[in-house]
């Protein structure tokens, strides 16, 4: 049980550090959009809550798996 609880409380401390580097990094992010693309490509300028979403969807659609095959 022991185990079990240093494990969880692991997993839940790296989650946090997680989405606080992920809060760190969506002001830059933000920033960059703000001044490239509606000057580009005519888009609309993010909030701060908007870039951090758009941030995390590209994690979850281009996270590299961990998992890779070098064997020829």
């Amino acid at each position: 049980m022991e185990k079990f609880l240093t494990g969880l409380v692991t997993f839940i401390g790296i989650l946090v550090i997680a989405f606080l580097i992920d809060l760190l990094l969506a002001w830059p992010f933000m920033l960059l959009w703000n001044w490239l693309m509606p000057m580009i490509f005519g888009l609309t300028t993010l909030t701060f809550w908007q870039s951090f979403g758009l941030m995390l969807l590209a994690s979850f659609l281009f996270k590299n798996s961990g998992t890779s095959n070098t064997s020829r």
